[in-house]
């Protein structure tokens, strides 16, 4: 069975923030999406990603962190893309919305964070700790969610490539940090976005094959 798109607008304070949500197949879970600096939710590197997980059967959600106004002064002036907190509290802000709605109450949840993205899904999963059950990072700038990498308790996956030398050496870091179940893979040959031929594709069966095994529903 195919599973569907639908756009929807999450609450947040004044705003809503846009989305485009695919509900799971039964007895699997569902994948919120915190994009990098300077992408949204039709990131072309996520919906592969997503794609991916479809064809296993998981839900998603891409998420636009920002607002279309704070995307397009972000994009001039970078004034939103490292405000963790401010980007953190929307990404909480989905994930009550999905836990609290009656199709998705109950379903597993899982982080995908890429670049900047990825900090914000670490401090998130450290504050929803019975929510959230797995995490992958892609390119994650781990660096900036390292305060709350002791506190994550769900299974971390995290992805770098081996032509990225400053991330992986933040990520190595952060690996000392975390007190959960982790791997750290690093993807020969990519650099920091991926583009190399095969590099996005591993990422997305390294991230669903992390979710088939970790983010399943909990047992009475």
């Amino acid at each position: 069975m195919e599973l569907r798109s639908q756009a929807v607008r999450i609450p947040f304070g004044k705003f809503e923030l846009d989305a485009d949500q695919v509900l799971p197949r039964a007895g699997r879970g569902i994948v919120l999406f915190a994009h990098g600096s300077g992408s949204g939710r039709r990131s072309p590197r996520n919906r592969l990603v997503a794609s991916h997980l479809h064809d296993r059967g998981f839900g998603t959600l891409l998420l636009d962190l920002l607002t279309e106004a704070e995307a397009s002064v972000d994009e001039v002036t970078a004034t939103y893309r490292f405000n963790i907190p401010l980007l953190q509290d929307r990404l909480l802000a989905a994930t009550d919305w999905v836990t609290g709605r009656p199709e998705s109450k109950g379903l597993p949840i899982g982080y995908f964070g890429a670049s900047t993205g990825g900090a914000v899904a670490m401090i998130a999963a450290a504050e929803r700790p019975e929510a959230v059950g797995a995490i992958v990072l892609r390119g994650a700038r781990t660096d900036l969610g390292d305060s709350a990498a002791p506190s994550i308790r769900c299974p971390t996956l995290v992805l770098v490539g081996g032509n990225d030398p400053p991330i992986r050496q933040v990520n190595a870091e952060t690996m000392r940090r975390l007190r959960c179940e982790k791997e750290l893979v690093v993807i020969p040959g990519a650099s920091h976005l991926f583009e190399e031929a095969g590099a996005l594709e591993a990422v997305a069966n390294r991230t669903a094959g992390w979710f088939d095994r970790y983010l399943r529903p909990t047992r009475e």
